[in-house]
């Protein structure tokens, strides 16, 4: 069965790293047994692997969790067999499903998370759980062999969600596109696409056939030729994993 805990954002303005969603991983943690996790740190661009490994391990030190990131294995395919968690950090989405092409990563997690072990992943590493990388907020720095991710969701998510601006004033200091509008020119050619709008400081967690909504704002759902519909914490969801 599978068990993902898909967040948004890493660390919310003043906070530290991974500070809000600690609970939550610690919490989807609980019963599993696991102490180490597989880090699979290639969204990382402007900053070595071993900085970011070093970061994420800093971090949820604090919850007893140690890790051990791919890029220092000899055979990253067996070490993602190997593995009792997955972990994918955020970064640029267009690098990190570049390299788990190359290194013939996407199909071995994805069968990993198939079988159940547990797959946590933040901003870039929630978008790959989506069928595509194509709701991405990040620049296209380099060409993936495909823009195919990991396909454990039948929905797209946009990490990072920002609402549209207060204002008229504010638009037009703004003077660019929404995220409803890209999401708009995205779902239009793509009608048969649900995109979930995950505000930062929110989750989802996956369990089976199951989704359910953490965090303190609402869940964005924005689907062709229909009005956005927003659901609170609380609100019956799973009808996502059954698109």
């Amino acid at each position: 069965m599978k068990k993902l805990l898909l967040i948004s954002n890493s660390t919310n303005f003043g906070e530290n790293y991974l500070a809000w969603p600690m609970a939550e991983i610690e919490l989807f943690l609980v019963g599993t047994g696991v102490k180490e996790a597989l880090f699979i740190p290639y969204a990382g661009v402007s900053f070595s692997y071993d900085e970011y490994e070093k970061k994420v391990a800093g971090a949820l030190s604090n919850i007893g969790l140690k890790i051990n990131s791919v890029h220092k294995a000899t055979d990253p395919v067996e070490a993602v067999k190997n593995a009792s968690c997955i972990i994918i950090g955020g970064g640029n989405t267009f690098h990190l499903v570049h390299m788990m092409h190359k290194l013939k990563l996407m199909s071995a997690v994805r069968e990993k998370a198939l079988q159940g072990t547990p797959f946590i992943g933040w901003s870039a590493g929630s978008n790959i759980a989506c069928p595509t990388l194509r709701t991405t907020n990040d620049m296209p720095i380099v060409q993936p062999e495909s823009f195919d991710c990991l396909n454990l969701i039948p929905f797209q998510i946009n990490p990072h969600y920002l609402d549209p601006a207060p204002t008229i004033d504010a638009m037009i200091k703004h003077g660019g596109e929404t995220r409803d509008d890209r999401i708009k020119e995205f779902i239009t050619l793509n009608q048969d696409i649900t995109v979930v709008g995950l505000r930062e400081a929110c989750s989802l967690v996956v369990e089976g056939d199951s989704v359910k909504l953490k965090g303190g704002k609402p869940l964005r759902v924005l689907k062709y030729n229909q009005e956005p519909k927003e659901y609170p914490i609380g609100s019956d969801i799973n009808f996502l994993m059954k698109l």
